[in-house]
């Protein structure tokens, strides 16, 4: 039995979800998400979401948790928002943007010039004595987290000195250099 698919979604105040021919509709104060669900059933009973599945097969047993989790992270970025932070370390690292467009000076002979979706809200700090800090925010937990993932494949963090990009609050595993 799927545990996450049991638990119930409250539905924040200002928040309203539509369910019409296994499309669901969450609308919120940031914006608007769809999402197609197939044949869970969904109901909704003052302001809490519960889903069911129709039948104890393998594959609705996966749907269950997974459209669960789906849903309760749309509702959560119509009301609040989804943010993720990545931060620059190195020598010479550095992030601007103009708009959509992310430059990044990683090391390479050349920049990296990146057009980032409109959904997503991109912001570049950087401030003297810190490492650059990119911030990507948006209502769409699946397109931050893709966006922030991209950033962070052009330079992945390294062991021995953490030279790279990663994302704020990350635990690298870092290894003992050579020894003389």
């Amino acid at each position: 039995m799927s545990r996450i698919g049991k638990n119930p979604i409250s539905i924040p105040e200002g928040v309203n979800v539509e369910v019409k021919e296994g499309v669901v509709t969450v609308k919120g104060k940031l914006g608007e998400l769809t999402q197609n669900i197939g044949d869970i059933a969904i109901k909704n009973e003052d302001g809490t979401l519960t889903l069911e599945r129709p039948s104890e097969s393998k594959d609705h047993r996966a749907q269950h948790g997974l459209y669960r989790a789906l849903i309760h992270n749309m509702i959560q970025g119509v009301s609040q928002g989804w943010t993720k932070e990545l931060e620059l370390v190195g020598v010479g690292y550095r992030a601007s943007n103009q708009g959509q467009k992310l430059d990044l000076a990683l090391g390479f002979s050349h920049n990296i010039v990146l057009e980032i979706a409109q959904e997503v809200k991109v912001e570049t700090v950087s401030e003297k004595g810190k490492n650059p800090i990119i911030k990507l925010s948006s209502l769409d937990k699946q397109l931050v987290g893709q966006v922030a993932a991209k950033i962070r494949s052009f330079r992945k963090p390294e062991p021995y000195k953490g030279k790279g990009v990663k994302y704020v609050g990350e635990e690298l595993r870092r290894k003992a250099g050579k020894t003389a």
